[in-house]
């Protein structure tokens, strides 16, 4: 009787350790790893100290001034905003390099006009159909979606390391969506 009770003791703590073992698994599977929320936390420090929002955010004007738009967090330059005119002669190699409008979202230079993207994972006018290589690529070359068109200023490419672009993906990626259609980029009047 002793022995029976003692293998079923080993039988149960054998399965308990399957169990277990397999937890880390399972959370895989579903995308919930306590790695995967250290990735994206990671991602959320590094979109911080980088000030992404600065020119992915909607504004909201108060009296000490500007303010990223919680609500609309990283959407990008907001579609239904007009864009003031640029008088003739501001930009060139002896006054202005480069203007942005009041949000800090839009941008006037020999480039013409650039806008900073909608970076939620909204499938449609956001990042949600790009993959974690396309993002790494854009970053890289300098390339929408890592293949189109020129990213142009004031965004760099990037000298992050690949493990810091992909936490930074997995952050967007973890953000609410935000349906905003960002205006493509306008080429300069000259051309």
């Amino acid at each position: 009787m002793q022995k029976r009770f003692v293998i079923l003791c080993m039988l149960a703590v054998s399965l308990i350790g399957l169990l277990l073992l397999s937890i880390p698994a399972l959370q895989a599977e579903e995308g919930n790893t306590s790695g995967d929320k250290n990735l994206t936390a990671r991602g959320e420090y590094l979109n911080k100290i980088g000030d992404c929002g600065a020119c992915h955010s909607p504004k909201i004007f108060t009296a000490t001034g500007p303010m990223e738009d919680t609500s609309r967090y990283l959407s990008g330059h907001p579609a239904d905003e007009a864009l003031p005119e640029m008088p003739d002669g501001i930009l060139g190699p002896t006054s202005w390099g480069y203007m942005a409008n009041n949000g800090n979202t839009a941008f006037f230079g020999p480039w013409g006009v650039s806008f900073g993207i909608n970076l939620t994972p909204d499938p449609t006018t956001g990042i949600g159909h790009w993959t974690e290589e396309q993002f790494i690529k854009a970053m890289r070359e300098g390339k929408h979606r890592g293949m189109g068109r020129p990213v142009l200023p004031p965004m760099p490419r990037s000298h992050m390391t690949d493990d810091d672009l992909k936490a930074l993906f997995a952050y967007y990626q973890s953000l609410k969506p935000v349906e905003n259609k960002v205006p493509s980029p306008i080429p300069p009047a000259n051309k």
